[in-house]
């Protein structure tokens, strides 16, 4: 039995983002856009609000649980959560928190029970969570931070930014610029390309995954004129990974990494820091990029955008990275075993 015989588990996201609306149209549309069968983990009284606010025709079923999905064609399934969600579009109220935590951990427990195929993770608003207390930098650290929980076992969670016209991954994420080279070492470059090799190799199917690594300084340090940390940290590593089999090049100098031709000669690209990575797959895909965890014992992706709270609840959204979140969660779930059958 593969993933692929499963629906995929949406999060409800912050309730006040545009997440809920963009739930709402890729179901309504889900035959144009070929979309997997999904079911949304939220407040099934706030979605039919939701629906009736924008004007939009979206009959809701409640679903006690993910094998319940066969009202996919006819109703938006949705697991209802112990929380009332009462926040209105573009204003996050004491309900915001509680139910976006509590959507993404019952979406990680059915994918880890091998009731769902894979998590796709609405946008959150991190500022929201960390006013409640939520301990963990984002995302993707509160996902392994869940998966270990499950387990018993640590990850590295790797963040893959991903569109057809690129692939990037920050080795370091969710830091202050200032605290980056603190942060950055040989290893933690070593073990990030071990991740991304693996996992394009075995998710993404591509026999043997090209990796360039970006150097972190302007021109990727000059031979340590223009600072000593891409010759004694960054090439290092990638030595390390050519000698492991890895097929790595770098480090390179950042600003002729993406142009139309050099992005020709490689599948993925390792940035040394957030905005190094970010910056230009947002340029280039903007409204389809994919948020994809690497390191995971489940496929997890997620819309490359944030909440977007000034145009929430006016339609103007634009689902195209949802609905490619959606599809690739199902392309890489169909090559993975369930987790149930791989116990």
């Amino acid at each position: 039995m593969t993933s692929s015989d499963l629906p995929v588990a949406l999060t409800l996201g912050e309730p006040a983002g545009i997440g809920p609306e963009l739930t709402l149209e890729v179901w309504r549309r889900r035959a144009e856009f070929g979309l997997p069968p999904f079911y949304v983990i939220g407040d099934p009284a706030f979605y039919r609000r939701r629906a009736a606010a924008l004007g939009l025709d979206v009959p809701v079923k409640v679903i006690t649980a993910p094998q319940a999905i066969d009202t996919f064609d006819r109703a938006l399934p949705v697991v209802p959560l112990d929380v009332t969600v009462t926040a209105a579009p573009g204003k996050p109220d004491a309900s915001s928190a509680p139910a976006a935590i509590a959507s993404i951990r019952r979406a990680v427990a059915d994918v880890m029970a091998g009731s769902a195929a894979a998590v796709v993770t609405n946008p959150i608003a991190k500022n929201v969570l960390y006013s409640s207390g939520f301990a963990e930098p984002g995302h993707t650290e509160f996902l392994a931070k869940l998966a270990e929980e499950s387990t018993g076992r640590p990850f590295h969670p790797v963040m893959l930014l991903w569109s057809p016209e690129l692939a990037v991954v920050p080795v370091t994420i969710h830091l202050p610029l200032k605290d980056v080279v603190s942060h950055l070492s040989q290893g933690l470059i070593v073990d990030t390309g071990r991740i991304v090799a693996r996992d394009l190799h075995d998710r993404f199917g591509i026999t043997r995954p090209r990796l360039v690594v970006a150097g972190l300084n302007p021109h990727a340090g000059e031979n340590g004129a223009l600072g000593e940390e891409d010759r004694d940290i960054v090439a290092p590593a990638v030595a390390a990974l050519r000698a492991e089999g890895i097929d790595a090049v770098g480090p390179l100098p950042a600003d002729t990494m993406f142009h139309a031709k050099a992005r020709a000669g490689y599948d993925v690209a390792l940035c040394m820091y957030h905005d190094q990575a970010l910056i230009p797959i947002k340029t280039l895909a903007f409204d389809h990029g994919v948020n994809v965890t690497l390191g995971l014992p489940f496929v997890r992706t997620s819309p490359d955008h944030g909440t977007a709270f000034d145009i929430a609840g006016t339609g103007k959204a634009d689902p195209s990275s949802l609905v490619a979140a959606l599809n690739l969660a199902a392309h890489i779930s169909a090559r993975t075993p369930t987790l149930a059958t791989a116990k």
